[in-house]
């Protein structure tokens, strides 16, 4: 019998290809007829995260929803790299809004088709850090403490890259932005400082709260599907590495989120109604250097006078991990 050698391209990523599924199993992507959200000739940086989260993000939810789907965008990357007048690359009914009110223009929207008795018609709100975490929390937090019908995903660049890289609430401590150079006792991003916007829509004890990344995009499927399978006020908190922003190489994306979920930075957890209901285990332990070191904004953790806030970083790590067992010690 004549046997044939199938290579595996994706050795060492603990990923399964897509044609070793069944059809029902497999992904949105792996679809000859996948609806393609967000086209072609957008104008996104190489190696942008966000954009491939974003595109993953509407096909499953336009999938799920049956093609009854309407956007709402704050303002911020995505907007602005696929919008750029008079093109747009999104085919939903797609509608921009200011910085700060996101979460309210989708609450309208879907306030005005349940008064149409349109209820088949979802809503999505969608925004980065800045338009969530910052200048459209109030807008956010309204919207979760009325339980309105509105899927809210944050795409988590941890900063305003649009803009100029400058810091949010969600850049992380001793981050090099143009607002907190890395001069002084303690360059960057100021220690103490910042918010937990998963743990913030967790505390509103809404139907469901999860966050994922762009290292396990089948992961963020489920999840986008989980959330449109249910009603009510939903919030996905997605970790996007940005390759300017974060003076990474933009063939680094996939990998930093990785090292960031494998390192213990970034908990990937589900919620509903206030209760942790799933945790993604640490399944190939790394140090956080690993995900601190290819970014040129943590430089300066490297030279002599960086070991405190590398201390600090790793502390931030072991309590994650013992906070969400992430090594499944408690099981």
């Amino acid at each position: 019998m004549t046997t044939v050698h199938i290579p595996f391209l994706q050795t060492g990523t603990l990923a399964v290809g897509g044609r070793l599924l069944e059809d029902e199993e497999r992904s949105v992507q792996s679809q000859a007829d996948r609806p393609s959200s967000l086209t072609k000739g957008h104008r996104a940086c190489q190696g942008c995260a966000e954009a491939l989260a974003a595109r993953w993000v509407m096909d499953t939810a336009v999938e799920a929803a049956d093609d009854k789907l309407i956007v709402a965008n704050a303002t911020g990357c995505l907007e602005v790299f696929s919008t750029l007048y008079p093109e747009s690359a999104w085919k939903p009914p797609w509608i921009h809004s200011v910085f700060a009110n996101a979460a309210a223009v989708a609450t309208g929207i879907a306030a005005s088709l349940h008064a149409q008795g349109r209820d088949d018609i979802r809503v999505l709100a969608q925004g980065g850090d800045g338009g969530t975490v910052d200048i459209g929390l109030a807008a956010v937090s309204g919207m979760f403490e009325r339980n309105d019908d509105v899927l809210y995903v944050c795409y988590d660049n941890q900063g305003y890259m649009n803009t100029g890289v400058q810091r949010s609430s969600a850049t992380p401590t001793s981050a090099r932005t143009a607002t907190t150079p890395a001069v002084g006792c303690q360059p960057g991003a100021p220690v103490g400082q910042g918010k937990s916007m998963p743990k913030i829509a967790m505390a509103h004890e809404i139907p469901y709260v999860a966050t994922a990344t762009v290292a396990d995009l089948r992961d963020l499927e489920h999840k986008v599907r989980t959330a449109m399978s249910i009603h009510g006020a939903r919030y996905l908190h997605v970790l996007v590495p940005c390759p300017l922003g974060w003076g990474a190489s933009s063939a680094e994306s996939i990998r930093l989120s990785r090292a960031a979920v494998q390192s213990g930075i970034f908990p990937v957890i589900e919620s509903r109604a206030g209760e942790l209901t799933d945790v993604q285990p640490i399944r190939q332990r790394m140090d956080v250097e690993e995900y601190l070191r290819p970014q040129a904004r943590f430089a300066h953790l490297f030279k002599p006078g960086g070991e405190d806030a590398l201390d600090r970083w790793r502390a931030m790590a072991e309590r994650n991990i013992r906070h969400y067992d992430l090594l499944g010690e408690r099981s």
